[in-house]
């Protein structure tokens, strides 16, 4: 059986990639702006198709960053008191690539370590291509 993935919408398959950086300078865990900015280009270089961004500065420090995607969604929880950052990015289909995003989004803030996994979800039709 085949099936032609690059024809079909909405396939029930997707990779989450999860993500915890530590080490990060903590002003720029604390820069809404920069945090928004450096997600957006992360996603669109990874084709991921970014819809609507939203973000949350916490008081004292901290910055939650959103991203709406045509591919699901991705997003930045930063602790600028330890250093550290939780990045979650999750795209359906085959065409982004979320492990290049979370990649790009590591060059960018320069952690000195970092626990990156891949969660295969749904189904995988990139097996019933011939």
């Amino acid at each position: 059986m085949s099936v032609d993935t690059g024809a079909q919408v909405g396939l029930f398959t997707g990779r989450h990639v999860l993500a915890e950086l530590e080490g990060v300078e903590p002003e720029l865990l604390d820069d809404e702006q920069y945090l928004r900015d450096v997600l957006h280009n992360a996603l669109s270089e990874s084709d991921a198709t970014v819809c609507q961004m939203i973000a949350k500065r916490f008081d004292p420090q901290g910055v939650t960053v959103l991203a709406l995607l045509s591919e699901s969604h991705a997003s930045l929880h930063t602790y600028p008191e330890d250093g550290s950052i939780f990045i979650d990015v999750f795209t359906c289909g085959h065409t982004a690539k979320p492990e290049l995003a979370v990649q790009l989004l590591a060059e960018a803030l320069k952690p000195t370590s970092q626990n990156v996994q891949t969660i295969r979800r749904g189904h995988d039709y990139a097996e019933l291509v011939c």
